[in-house]
């Protein structure tokens, strides 16, 4: 099984993550998207979208978007419930994660971190400010009711949503006043099969 990302991506780190709490094997083929990489020719003939994560099995399937493949690695495991509502739950805020979340906390930071604040962008980057706090406020108040998204056991739908706002400092967002998203991420960090963000 191979895995191909960039470990400074959130939607890649998710892979990660996963993998390391289930003792999945795997080889990590590193992915740089500011050179190109997913647009040559051989990456699109796996891909055709030219988007990271991109999970390869064994028999030469691929699979692409992070929730899909945590989906995929997690079925049958503690990461995903049986119970169809706790599923669907978890699809409810992978969902949220990536149309509400991701846009504007990851979007953010990617003009920070990857793209070094260039002034074309400050103003993309200050729109981003108010959605990014928007979705971190809906959390904080899901999580001051209960310890993890779908209920009380960490499922792929703490996973997903972890991956970008453990580091949304990084794309201008103050954590300090979340207090129960902060309380969280130290659930998430502190098990004992966690895996920090990696470099490529």
């Amino acid at each position: 099984m191979k895995i191909y990302g960039d470990a400074q991506s959130g939607n890649c780190y998710k892979i990660q993550l996963l993998a390391h709490h289930l003792d999945i094997a795997h080889t990590w083929v590193p992915i740089n998207i500011l050179e190109g990489d997913t647009q040559t020719g051989e990456f699109l003939a796996m891909n055709p979208a030219g988007k990271i994560p991109l999970l390869e099995l064994d028999d030469g399937r691929h699979l692409s978007e992070s929730n899909a493949i945590l989906h995929y690695l997690a079925n049958g495991s503690r990461l995903l419930p049986e119970d169809a509502w706790l599923k669907s739950v978890i699809l409810s805020w992978q969902f949220f994660e990536q149309y509400s979340h991701e846009p504007n906390i990851a979007v953010a930071r990617f003009i920070n971190v990857y793209l070094g604040m260039p002034e074309e962008r400050k103003a993309d980057f200050q729109a981003k400010q108010l959605g990014g706090n928007k979705a971190l406020a809906v959390m904080e108040n899901h999580l001051s009711t209960q310890p993890f998204f779908a209920g009380n056991e960490m499922s792929i739908a703490d996973i997903s949503l972890y991956a970008y706002t453990h580091v949304a400092d990084e794309g201008g967002f103050n954590l300090s006043k979340y207090p129960a998203i902060s309380k969280w991420l130290n659930r998430i960090s502190e098990h004992p099969k966690h895996l920090p963000m990696l470099k490529n």
